[in-house]
């Protein structure tokens, strides 16, 4: 039986672990690197070797009704998107509220997780820590890995032919923290995700010019929807996703760009991706449009190579006087304390995972990685799910398949990712899809149809209203008293 768990960091996914081991009786000890909890959110002036780094003016990209811990909603007077300081307060506030930081050891970094020389009767880990230049060795009957997938930049200077020669300064969106030391110069940025569009957005204010340089175009999206609401209040909801599962995929992919395009057209703007109709995560950002209507940022294609002070783009253009480029290339996910790093990538270097969670070929199901999923939705609830899900396997009240099974269904899900994302490797899912096939297996997912006949009111907002995270509150194994009144008043707390 599963007792002692080992929560390898403090962030929102580590958080969520602990407290659904003390929920379901397991005695859950969590390690932090650093002196507080939050992780990603918690920002700090240089970036720290082996933590996720943010720049200074990081907002949220879900509002807070569908962001929130699914038992604990932020405070009504909170705006919809928030600065990653005050997410930073609410993430402390639930771990005191839930009575958490008492579980976790701060300054402890955890440096191996190995199996036990017995693993595979009794499925136990070896965990080795180090704090204040002591090393500590621990035994535990499970693991829960929640350190997160931004943490190992991802700079392929390879592919850049030149970059040796050049003159001016370089480095990855990692290190970025504000835009100051610009002022006055010409920047590259390199990377049309959400980093590289805030950072080309904020440096557009001081720096005499930006460019931004994509090689595959991206979508991009407002926080602020039709008449004036959070974008994902009206996206995500089950309604939307029964209707896009039915739908022929060639109407589907209409509306969808349709909907893409309806405030401005990505092609005039030199943003349309590559593939029109891939689903790959959409870009947040609210000002690009008018940053570029304006001047300030100058879409470019890829870069063919460096000079000394210029680049030269694929499309044959110049860009002479270039004095910085930050690479906003993205991350890899490494973990250098597995010993056996084949347990979490054990086909091509890919992460292959049973959910998105599980390594499916180890002798006992005692390992979960939490998080590694991107979904167009928030992140917090889903990493909430993904515990509740997985302390259930645990404890055996939720059965695994065979082996060959649990691959076959990755195998499958790889196709799909493929159809809506043109890209097996990236951790893409549906949101709804995703939270619904766990809640399911642990009975937490409401059932509409009973809904409908029992309270119908509530019914209509399960539906058609944003599929929030108190919906998987509302019955089950960790039903939250105040789920139903959450849902109903959502719109009055986005409103204030």
């Amino acid at each position: 039986m599963v007792r002692r768990v080992a929560v390898v960091g403090a962030g929102v996914s580590g958080l969520a672990a602990t407290k659904c081991c003390l929920e379901e009786g397991l005695e859950p000890t969590c390690f932090e690197q650093s002196e507080d909890v939050g992780g990603l959110w918690r920002y700090t002036d240089q970036a720290e070797e082996g933590r996720a780094s943010i720049y200074r003016t990081v907002f949220t990209n879900s509002c807070k009704e569908m962001m929130c811990y699914s038992d604990f909603p932020f405070p009504d007077d909170h705006p919809n998107y928030m600065h990653n300081a005050r997410l930073q307060h609410y993430i402390c506030k639930y771990a005191e509220h839930f009575d958490l930081l008492r579980h976790v050891q701060f300054k402890t970094l955890v440096t191996k997780v190995k199996k036990r020389p017995d693993f595979s009767v009794t499925g136990q880990w070896e965990v080795v820590t180090q704090r204040d230049g002591k090393e500590e060795t621990a035994v535990f009957d499970a693991v829960m890995v929640c350190s997160g997938h931004h943490v190992y930049p991802n700079l392929p200077l390879a592919d850049f032919p030149g970059i040796q020669k050049f003159k001016g300064c370089y480095f990855h969106s990692r290190e970025y923290k504000e835009p100051e030391k610009f002022r006055g110069k010409k920047v590259l940025v390199i990377g049309l995700g959400n980093s590289g569009c805030d950072i080309a957005v904020e440096l557009s204010t001081v720096a005499s010019q930006v460019y931004l340089s994509s090689r595959s175009g991206s979508w991009v999206m407002s926080r602020v929807w039709d008449n004036g609401y959070p974008w994902d209040m009206l996206v995500i909801t089950r309604f939307r996703t029964w209707l896009g599962n039915i739908l022929p995929k060639a109407l589907n992919d209409w509306l969808y760009v349709r909907g893409m395009n309806r405030f401005f057209k990505h092609e005039n703007f030199g943003l349309m991706p590559l593939n029109r109709t891939s689903r790959k995560e959409p870009v947040f950002n609210d000002d690009l449009p008018s940053r570029i209507a304006c001047g300030v940022v100058v879409v470019k294609p890829d870069v063919k190579e460096f000079r000394e002070t210029s680049v030269l783009f694929q499309d044959g253009t110049v860009q002479d006087g270039v004095d910085a480029v930050v690479f906003a290339t993205g991350y890899s996910y490494a973990y250098p304390f597995m010993e056996d790093d084949s347990i979490i990538k054990s086909r091509n270097n890919q992460v292959t995972l049973y959910k998105g969670i599980l390594p499916p070929q180890l002798e006992k199901p005692t390992m979960a990685v939490i998080g590694l999923v991107q979904s167009l939705g928030p992140i917090i609830p889903t990493a909430d799910l993904q515990c509740r899900w997985v302390v259930k396997v645990f404890q055996g009240q939720c059965t695994l398949p065979p082996v060959s099974e649990m691959m076959d269904d990755i195998d499958e899900k790889m196709g799909k990712k493929l159809k809506w994302y043109g890209n097996s490797t990236v951790l893409q899912t549906d949101y709804i899809t995703y939270m619904d096939e766990l809640a399911s297996a642990i009975g937490v997912k409401p059932n509409v149809l009973k809904l409908l006949l029992t309270d119908p009111r509530l019914a209509l907002e399960v539906i058609f209203g944003p599929c929030s995270p108190y919906q998987f509150r509302l019955v089950g194994p960790g039903k939250w008293s105040g789920a139903r009144k959450a849902i109903l008043t959502q719109w009055d707390r986005t409103l204030q």
